[in-house]
């Protein structure tokens, strides 16, 4: 079996640019130009770069779709306020008696990939109704690729898209099956996401913004939720906004819990990407699960 390639196995400056490539400050062609000083002796030249950085959704997959412990569902929210609705992923554990906590999952900037279905069929194992909306939605949901997907999500109009998210939050503090108690949690563009919930809905009751982008310190003061805040070592791009968020979360007395795992890239809970760091991973993971069960299971 091949041996699977971490970030050490790639030239600095080489993740620096695939960071730029995924967040659309860099063209393919931009990228396969750039990397190709460090694609010496790399089968495939630039272009194999790109490809082993890529997801392998299949080879990282920990809960199959089928699994007999879970119930799945697909649903539509009504976003009057953004696109008109959205589609979802629902998970739960099958049989589940009782109300359930909920929790939201929200993905990177590439909609509603298997990864991230995956996180939610994660979560359901662990007790919770998991719901993971797809941004894409009003552009005919995620692709298939993720080329298509991140091309995509350039186009979706920003602000009926915050609405759409908000929507979804809303919606689940009603939801028959729910205990009323929802948290969220979301990556990159969905740790943004996540940051903003916690201003826009008071009634949320724990957010886990992994390497999002902070909301504007004006905003903290009506953060009611206890958050849980993960950050990569190797992210200057959003670690940047950590200091003046930090001041502001202090500032308004809002309970935080923030952690920096040394030496992390961005993505490092990714399991489909070499920027998949294990270690640092299992330990977010494990705090996040934890906090998730003291602040939504009461």
């Amino acid at each position: 079996m091949t041996e699977r390639l971490s970030a050490r196995d790639f030239a600095p400056e080489v993740l620096k640019l695939f960071d730029r490539y995924v967040h659309g400050d860099l063209s393919r062609r931009g990228f396969l130009e750039q990397a190709q000083q460090y694609a010496v002796g790399t089968i495939g030249g630039a272009a194999g770069l790109l490809a082993a950085l890529s997801p392998q959704f299949a080879a990282a997959q920990q809960v199959k779709p089928d699994d007999v412990r879970l119930a799945i569902h697909r649903a539509q929210i009504d976003s009057p306020a953004g696109n008109g609705s959205i589609q979802a992923y629902l998970a739960w554990p099958k049989g589940a008696t009782g109300k359930l906590p909920v929790v939201m999952v929200v993905h990177e900037n590439r909609g509603l990939n298997p990864h991230i279905e995956d996180i939610a069929r994660r979560l359901a194992l662990d007790g919770f109704l998991a719901v993971a909306p797809d941004a894409l939605t009003p552009l005919g949901g995620y692709p298939g690729d993720e080329d298509k997907a991140r091309d995509l999500f350039g186009k979706l109009d920003a602000p009926k898209t915050r609405a759409d998210m908000l929507a979804v939050a809303r919606h689940l503090l009603t939801v028959p099956m729910g205990n009323g108690r929802l948290g969220v949690v979301g990556f990159c563009w969905g740790g943004g996401i996540a940051n903003y919930l916690a201003t826009e809905v008071p009634e949320l009751k724990a957010s886990v913004p992994f390497y999002g982008a902070q909301p504007a310190a004006a905003d903290v003061a009506r953060i009611k939720a206890p958050l849980l805040i993960h950050y990569a070592g190797e992210d200057e791009r959003i670690n940047a906004g950590w200091p003046a968020y930090e001041q502001a979360l202090k500032a308004n007395h809002v309970p935080y819990q923030a952690f920096v795992y040394a030496g992390a890239q961005h993505g490092f809970n990714n399991d489909t990407t070499p920027r998949f760091d294990a270690a640092a991973a299992k330990l977010a993971w494990d705090r996040t699960v934890a906090f998730f069960k003291e602040k939504l299971k009461g």
